[in-house]
């Protein structure tokens, strides 16, 4: 682990975990920056509108391994934060979810 220009103290919105065999899982934030909150980003379920930065493979698949924007201090939680009305939403009963007006496309 280099040395770092910023010390973040592990947190209810920051936990940083050097003993895993994968930190840093991202290249080009600050190690002492580095949030592990988001191990496993809560966002990927909402595809396109998670709000990273990601790509998708030849085969579809969404490949966020070039995203940092959850492991930047607290962003991660800020973003989550402003992304949780859209994630409650897929997390609705089916009964609630058949009740929801649809756009023109059908899509919630």
């Amino acid at each position: 682990m280099g040395a770092s220009q910023h010390e973040i103290p592990n947190s209810s919105s920051f936990f940083r975990n050097v003993s895993c065999p994968y930190f840093p899982c991202h290249e080009g934030v600050d190690e002492g920056e580095f949030n592990c909150l988001f191990c496993y980003c809560p966002l990927y379920a909402l595809g396109p509108r998670c709000g990273g930065d990601f790509t998708y493979t030849a085969t579809g698949i969404k490949d966020c391994s070039g995203c940092t924007r959850l492991h930047r201090g607290d962003q991660g939680v800020a973003l989550v934060r402003a992304k949780f009305s859209q994630l409650s939403e897929l997390a609705r009963s089916p009964e609630d979810v058949n009740d929801m007006p649809r756009g023109g496309d059908g899509r919630l």
